[in-house]
């Protein structure tokens, strides 16, 4: 049994390497505190191999790995869009810190996309051919660890990158590489291949980098226009004053 664990760990652990969702847990660990990434990490790792070294077989073959893409892609675009729109209601000054419930929202927010990320990868294949003549439970367990250990290794890439980029462009980046994840995926699922839907997707990231770059010089320009006319009411009122001197 403690073979099969071992095995099955490596195998995941090695799987994972370069693959989208140790991209996707750098990312999130860019985003958010690493204990909610990494706890958010190992309950969508245990569920999903469950589901592996169960009926992962027939659910595989029941639901095409097309549409697991489509949903996927989805919802990579989605956290991606919803990670801008908090980066555009921010405000300058910084607070004390995240409220339980943002906690909970981004708990939530990495187990589903790393659910629905290994559903029909080929991590999930890897788990089901090695169920297949092996112990179930020490499959699970070894395969679960992998996937864990492979994700807090992106984990803490993510941590040592967050401690020497600003926290504003490291939300940027964020976002607009879930926005990258999720165009290549859903470009993949319509046949067009790793490569090219991988070059064709850096597209949508550009455009959500010229929005924010288009949104940025407009508040410049209406912060300058006020300090503008600040000054201009400030010259007014100068005048006013000596005037009122010399009367």
């Amino acid at each position: 049994m403690i073979t099969t664990i071992a095995l099955s760990f490596g195998a995941l652990f090695l799987a994972e390497l370069g693959d989208k969702s140790q991209l996707m847990a750098l990312t999130f660990a860019l985003r958010y505190r690493w204990w909610i990434v990494l706890s958010g990490i190992t309950l969508a790792s245990v569920l999903v191999n469950l589901v592996a070294v169960g009926v992962g077989h027939f659910l595989g073959a029941a639901l095409p790995t097309e549409v697991m893409a489509v949903v996927t892609g989805v919802t990579l675009i989605g956290v991606g869009l919803w990670t801008l729109r908090d980066l555009g209601a921010n405000e300058p000054e910084t607070e004390p810190g995240p409220e339980p419930r943002s906690h909970t929202r981004a708990f939530l927010m990495v187990v589903s996309a790393f659910v629905l990320a290994e559903l029909g990868d080929r991590t999930m294949f890897a788990t089901i051919a090695l169920a297949a003549d092996r112990p179930w439970i020490a499959v699970w367990l070894g395969a679960a660890a992998g996937m864990v250990a492979a994700g807090a290794l992106a984990i803490g890439v993510g941590i040592a990158v967050g401690k020497r980029v600003p926290e504003q462009l490291l939300a940027t980046g964020s976002a607009l590489l879930f926005l990258y994840l999720g165009a290549a995926t859903l470009l993949e699922a319509a046949g067009l291949g790793a490569v090219a839907g991988y070059a064709l997707a850096a597209g949508v990231p550009a455009a959500g980098a010229a929005v924010l770059w288009l949104r940025a010089a407009r508040r410049a320009r209406s912060v300058t226009g006020g300090n503008g006319s600040e000054q201009v009411a400030a010259a007014a009122d100068q005048g006013q004053q000596r005037r009122a001197q010399r009367a």
